[in-house]
């Protein structure tokens, strides 16, 4: 399979995307800690049988440097541009972590364009401690996990988009995770998460309104958005589901790349259970 590479022009600069494969397309968004490569495993899977297309947010190499760091605001316009750009449509879309932010509101912006929605690790900017039952009290158990393993992993150089389980089974993923990360390494991330932080305003009911199926994954040892918080959300969604995927931490399409890729088929072949 040949990969096509291009740039499209946008007011910021040039968007780097890579078109793999024939077919239904699938669009990937990567999260804070990635790149358009971080999808390696995906695309190798899919692009057989379906137009793969992974990209490089603003800000984020290859594409364009933005002056400060990008807004997450700008995320949903470049997909829009890039999606009319390659004439797709109705893609299935799959947001990771930060790439949630772009996919929701792309989604809920698009009435129509969007044949099915994969959030993984992520809600975008749905807020999920604005959902109902016993939310507070699940965050804040998971809280105080993350307040208790953090520090540890930091000081063990375990990356926390994977976790310390990855570490250990898989170190040499584990250590290509950290090096797609370390790609990006002049890019103000904390800046970055700190505004895609702020943008999560939307209440989980907006949800609701999306016309097509949402898929929502998570690790089940995710340490970075809390694994209560997507199923939560989840449960909103009219024509949505909720999985769960074992030993993951916030990484689970790299780290359970099987597990993820499975889930995403039966998905998009319109499986349930």
């Amino acid at each position: 399979m040949q990969t096509r590479a291009g740039h499209l022009s946008r007011p910021f600069g040039k968007l780097y995307y890579e078109v793999t494969g024939s077919g239904p397309p699938i669009v990937f968004a990567h999260g804070l800690g990635g790149t358009h490569l971080s999808w390696w495993q995906q695309v190798a899977h899919f692009a057989p049988n379906h137009t793969c297309v992974t990209f490089a947010h603003r800000g984020f190499v290859p594409s364009s440097p933005v002056e400060g760091a990008p807004h997450p605001d700008d995320f949903p316009g470049d997909l829009a541009a890039l999606l009319d750009e390659l004439a797709l449509e109705k893609p299935v879309l799959v947001g990771q972590s930060m790439g949630g932010w772009t996919c929701m509101d792309y989604a809920l912006a698009s009435p129509g364009k969007v044949a099915r929605l994969v959030m993984a690790c992520t809600t975008g900017t749905l807020d999920f401690t604005q959902a109902g039952g016993d939310i507070a009290a699940k965050l804040a158990a998971w809280q105080a996990r993350v307040d208790e393993t953090l520090p540890r992993w930091r000081q063990a150089g375990i990356h926390p988009g994977g976790g310390e389980a990855f570490a250990k089974r898989s170190p040499d993923l584990a250590e290509l995770y950290k090096s797609f990360d370390r790609l990006n390494a002049g890019l103000d991330k904390e800046t970055v998460r700190r505004r895609i932080w702020d943008a999560r305003k939307r209440p989980p009911s907006d949800v609701a309104t999306l016309d097509c199926p949402v898929l929502f994954l998570s690790g089940a040892d995710d340490l970075v958005i809390p694994p209560a918080g997507v199923e939560a959300v989840a449960a909103y969604a009219r024509q949505g589901r909720f999985v769960s995927i074992p030993d993951a931490g916030h990484s689970a399409y790299f780290e359970h790349a099987g597990l993820f890729n499975a889930e995403l088929e039966r998905f998009i072949a319109g499986l349930s259970g």
